[in-house]
């Protein structure tokens, strides 16, 4: 393929963005203060009523307040750290999102002291637990080729004794990798986060917003894109998309859409206008339970995204195979949960127990628990909205279909309460909690995600479309199931580099994409590594 011709005009051009996900906003970013598309221009179409996609944060003190889930931080996220340094903070204008998260966690710097907890005491994880045998097949994986690894599982790789160890423990959890998950993935996040290997063990260099990220992200994107005049079409489902195929030209014609009243209607795409969709989604089909009920696992079928791509696949090998990742629910999902207590006696005995203020101390680990069960609190207040005397914390199980030890219920099948019940006998805090309880000063709400893994599915070349497929004239792939090499997965600076690809891939701008971080190639970063693992 030849070199593509860019848009150096883009006045006159029109731009549709399929979801509302960090992808879709820093698109629509770049796109206005880069290449300087007018705001008005610029259409984002979004099923849901809110936008955001899996950075979402909801809720109150009286209903409760839910996250479905945090994507982790850290100061090599190049291109996001970027995209949110001329982003207004949502409290303060004359501060960025940048400097208002780098200012928050100069204040409070993780160092988990209870990482690991087994029969309701702290696990020493000085050690990673790591045998010779396996400490040599993790150096080995992190040098071998991504192009000998197709379809390979985490298992296949490792013996037995490795997902035992305090390693895999912290590892899996952190990142919610699951010994079924794509080998060439962790790969890549060995590479790609060599530099905290030393300091896993205590969540060392994690970073945290200053609230949820709904509220410290999310919408201070989409207020600075309001402002400009960009439209959010929400509660705008996109049904289908038709495309002119030919051996050297591939070109988005028509989008076939459901408005927010209901009515279908079609988009024509003109000669100078782009289309930039988000194909699949980890989020997607998500229930959310109750105190008293359960949620309900939702099947592909009941999925605008998954369907979209669905379709969109069958009309040209070169966009994808959305089955590989949305196919196999039963290894695919996870329950989360948020619980909301209006006083602080879970909040006090975590931080006499860990030693840990909230907000410096992040993931807790059951090693006990069937479900594997993780909790976060996180620094508070996590909701702008959020009175001083309420305090809320998050958790997940990366097991949900086994009978827990103390509920005997799957927790698949468990409501709110049941939850917790779960959580405070492994935590041995039931005499301490109940009374809480009763009282009626606990609320949990759970949620179940039907696709919250399916970016860590074995997959193979091709399975991801290119963020733009070769001879594509005026659409691109965003988010998390478009091919971008050696970055991760699973993180908002994945999201934001398919973004900057689109973007700077169709116009012309003096900008580049920024390049990943490369700590594996660092002599330092890889002896000190090397060093953590041997330990």
């Amino acid at each position: 393929m030849g070199e593509r011709m860019k848009n150096s005009n883009p006045q006159h051009s029109k731009v549709y963005l399929i979801g509302s996900g960090i992808a879709s906003l820093a698109s629509a970013v770049y796109l206005v203060r880069d290449i300087g598309v007018p705001g008005e221009n610029i259409f984002i179409l979004e099923q849901d009523g809110v936008p955001g996609g899996a950075c979402d944060g909801s809720g109150d003190p009286e209903e409760g307040f839910l996250v479905r889930g945090g994507r982790m931080h850290e100061k090599h996220y190049a291109c996001y750290w970027d995209l949110l340094s001329f982003v207004p903070s949502y409290e303060n204008p004359e501060i960025s999102v940048r400097d208002e998260t780098f200012e928050f966690n100069e204040r409070f710097v993780s160092n988990a002291q209870a990482r690991l907890i087994r029969d309701g005491k702290k696990v020493d994880v000085s050690s990673y637990g790591l045998s010779h045998k396996d400490q040599f097949d993790l150096v080995r994986l992190t040098f071998t080729s991504e192009n000998s690894l197709d379809n390979k599982r985490i298992d296949e790789w490792f013996s037995a004794d490795f997902f035992h160890s305090n390693f895999w423990y912290i590892w899996s959890t952190m990142f919610a990798f699951q010994t079924w998950s794509s080998l060439a993935v962790m790969r890549r996040y060995m590479k790609r986060f060599m530099h905290l290997v030393s300091g896993l063990n205590r969540l060392g260099g994690v970073m945290r917003t200053k609230y949820n990220q709904y509220h410290s992200v999310i919408l201070p994107l989409t207020r600075y894109l309001e402002k400009r005049g960009v439209n959010f079409q929400l509660n705008t489902k996109v049904n289908d998309i038709d495309f002119e195929l030919s051996a050297d030209k591939k070109r988005a014609t028509l989008i076939h859409l459901t408005d927010a009243s209901g009515s279908g209607r079609e988009v024509v795409l003109e000669p100078d206008d782009y289309l930039f969709i988000t194909n699949g989604s980890i989020t997607e089909c998500t229930d959310r339970g109750t105190w008293d009920r359960p949620p309900v696992l939702k099947e592909k079928g009941a999925s605008g995204a998954w369907m979209l791509w669905e379709k969109i696949a069958a009309k040209d090998s070169s966009f994808g195979n959305p089955g590989v990742f949305s196919d196999n629910i039963g290894l695919q999902k996870w329950y989360s949960f948020t619980a909301t207590l209006k006083e602080s006696t879970f909040h006090d005995y975590m931080e006499n127990f860990s030693g840990n203020l909230d907000g410096t101390g992040g993931l807790v680990t059951l090693l006990d628990s069937n479900w594997l069960l993780s909790m976060v609190i996180a620094r508070q207040p996590h909701f702008p909205n959020q009175p001083k005397e309420v305090k809320v914390f998050w958790g997940y199980g990366l097991y949900p279909d086994r009978e827990g030890n103390h509920v005997k219920k799957r927790m698949s099948d468990c409501n709110g309460r049941e939850i917790l019940e779960e959580l405070w006998y492994h935590l041995k805090v039931q005499d301490l909690m109940n009374p809480v309880v009763e009282a009626g000063k606990v609320n949990c709400i759970p949620v179940a995600m039907p696709f919250i893994d399916s970016l860590f599915m074995p997959c193979a070349k091709g399975d991801r479309p290119e963020v733009i497929p070769e001879n594509a004239t005026n659409f691109a792939f965003l988010g998390q199931f478009a091919e971008v090499a050696d970055d991760c997965v699973f993180t908002v600076e994945y999201s934001v580099r398919t973004a900057q690809t689109a973007v700077y891939g169709f116009f012309d701008t003096e900008r580049e994409v920024i390049p990943v971080h490369d700590s594996a190639h660092n002599p330092l970063v890889l002896i000190e590594a090397m060093r953590s693992i041997s330990s």
